[in-house]
């Protein structure tokens, strides 16, 4: 019985520690904020897929959490794959204002000065995709106390979001 109970703690254990590095996702918060009257976007990936992603994309090492060049190309990487469009098809010009570890994730943050008259917008949120088919994107659009969410998983590559 009591070797049952130590196998059995052995494996929850176990499946714990493994079991957030297999979960790819990234969660992302576009906030209309008018105390700023900005438009913000919070990217949040977890560190170890960043590492991982960078040794990827450069092929060879990487070292998220002591390296500003290694933060600094991934904070890129994510700006040039993530875009928002207005209802006329014009892409807003988002500008990046930095990233910063907090515990075990790395969060990259952009803005751009609110539009007026948006009615809608069309998200692309490839950050990832590219490396991991699994990858899944979380967008929540947050405007005016209302959330609109917006999943990319798959073969999504643009999903529009109504902002009425």
């Amino acid at each position: 019985m009591i070797r049952w109970f130590g196998l059995t703690v052995l494996l929850l254990v176990t499946a714990s520690q493994v079991w957030p590095h297999q979960q790819k996702e990234a969660i992302t918060k576009v906030l209309f904020n008018p105390r700023t009257n900005n438009i913000e976007v919070m990217h949040r990936f977890l560190l170890h897929d960043v590492e991982h992603a960078v040794k990827a994309l450069r092929g060879g090492k990487a070292n998220i959490l002591d390296s500003q060049s290694d933060r600094e190309f991934f904070s890129s990487y994510v700006r040039q794959r993530f875009s928002i469009t207005d209802q006329d098809g014009r892409t807003l010009s988002l500008e990046p204002v930095g990233h910063e570890i907090e515990g075990r994730f790395l969060w990259v943050y952009s803005e751009v000065a609110m539009q007026e008259n948006l009615t809608s917008l069309t998200l692309r949120h490839d950050a990832l995709r590219d490396i991991w088919p699994e990858q899944l994107n979380l967008v929540n659009v947050e405007r005016n106390g209302n959330v609109k969410s917006a999943t990319f998983t798959g073969g999504s590559t643009e999903i529009s979001i109504s902002m009425d």
